[in-house]
C-alpha cells in the first residue's frame, strides 16, 4: 500500500523533494486563507460602512499566498540542505560505504552482493540491473483525488513538463518489504538514479539494523555500459530522462550520445525539433483563421 508522507526531518524524507505529494495531499505545505468579513450597516439612516469590492478583496488575500508560498519554499530547500548533509555524512562517518558502478558490478558478481533498486517503477522499467531486488522508496501517485490532481498541476507548472518527472509518494511499505526480502547480515548496495534518493533510503536502512550498507556513488547516472548487467530496453544513463528534454535531446546524456553516436541519431533529435515547431506554426496559424472567422460571424 503506498501512503502519503511528513516532512525531512522524520523517518521519510519525503516533502523535501520536489514532485513529492506531502501528508496534506499538496506539494509541501497546504495554505490557508480566509476573507474577513466586512460589516455594513446603517446608522441614523446612513450607511457606516460600504463592502469592498471584490477585486479590492482578492488582492491582499493573493499576496498573502504568495508570501506563504514563498516562505514555505524558503522552508523546503532549508529542510533539504539540512537532510542532504546529514545523508552525506553518513558516508563520512563510514556507516555506508561508496562503491562506483564499476565496483558495484564486481562485488554483485564476484561476491554475492545484494543491489537494492529504490526507483520508482517510471526509471525501472527502462533498465535495471539484472537479479536486482526492486523496492522503490518513492513511486508514482496515481490517486485522483481533488488534492493530489491539484498536486500534480503544480509538479508539472514547476518542472514537470520539461523533466518529466511525475509526482511522487512516499512508499509506506519500504522498509517492511526490505525488511522481508533482505536479511540484515547482507552486504547492501543501494542504488537509484543520481544517488540521492538511495542515501536516503541507506539512512532508513541502517536505523533498522543494517550494517553492511554500500552506496552507488552518482546513481546509475555514473554507470557505464559494461559496469553492471543490464535489463531493459534503454541505457542506465536513459532512465532518468522524460518530458520535453527527453523529445528534444536537450540533456547531458544525450548530448553526449549525440557525440558517439554519429549522424543518424543527431538527424532523429533535428526531425523532432522541426516537428514542435512545425507543430507550434500550425497552432498559431489555426488560431488567427479562428479568430478572424469569429470576427466575420459577428459583422
Amino acid at each position: 500500500m503506498m501512503a502519503t508522507t511528513v516532512g525531512v526531518g522524520s523517518l521519510h524524507p519525503v516533502a523535501a523533494f520536489r514532485g513529492v505529494q506531502s501528508a496534506n495531499g499538496t506539494q509541501g505545505t497546504s495554505y490557508s486563507t480566509s476573507l474577513g468579513s466586512s460589516r455594513s450597516g446603517f446608522r441614523g439612516g446612513s450607511v457606516s460602512a460600504s463592502p469592498p469590492s471584490l477585486q479590492q478583496t482578492r488582492a491582499p488575500v493573493q499576496k498573502q499566498i504568495i508570501r506563504a508560498m514563498a516562505s514555505d519554499l524558503a522552508a523546503q530547500m532549508k529542510e533539504m540542505a539540512a537532510a542532504e548533509k546529514r545523508w552525506e555524512s553518513q558516508v563520512k562517518e563510514g556507516k555506508v560505504k561508496s562503491l562506483s558502478a564499476k565496483e558495484a558490478g564486481y562485488a554483485v558478481d564476484l561476491s554475492g552482493y545484494t543491489l537494492l533498486d529504490v526507483r520508482p517503477s517510471s526509471e525501472r522499467n527502462k533498465a535495471y540491473v539484472k537479479n536486482s531486488v526492486w523496492i522503490p522508496i518513492f513511486d508514482i501517485n496515481k490517486s485522483l483525488d481533488p488534492g493530489t490532481i491539484l498536486s500534480k498541476v503544480s509538479n508539472f507548472a514547476m518542472g514537470g513538463w520539461w523533466s518529466g518527472s511525475p509526482l511522487m509518494k512516499y512508499n509506506e511499505r519500504f522498509m517492511p518489504d526490505v525488511v522481508a526480502k533482505i536479511p540484515k547480515s547482507a552486504n547492501v548496495i543501494v542504488s537509484c538514479q543520481k544517488g540521492l534518493r538511495s542515501l536516503a533510503a541507506c539512512e532508513q536502512l541502517y536505523k533498522a539494523g543494517y550494517r553492511n550498507l554500500f552506496w552507488l556513488n552518482g546513481g546509475f547516472d555514473a554507470a557505464q555500459e559494461g559496469d553492471l548487467e543490464r535489463e531493459g530496453p534503454e541505457p542506465f544513463k536513459f532512465a532518468g530522462l522524460g518530458g520535453v528534454s527527453e523529445f528534444l535531446g536537450w540533456t547531458d546524456v544525450q548530448r553526449e550520445a549525440v557525440s558517439k553516436e554519429g549522424i543518424g541519431y543527431r538527424a532523429m533529435l533535428f526531425a523532432r525539433l522541426m516537428s514542435v515547431v512545425l507543430a507550434a506554426d500550425l497552432l498559431f496559424v489555426g488560431g488567427q483563421q479562428l479568430m478572424s472567422y469569429l470576427q466575420e460571424m459577428r459583422h
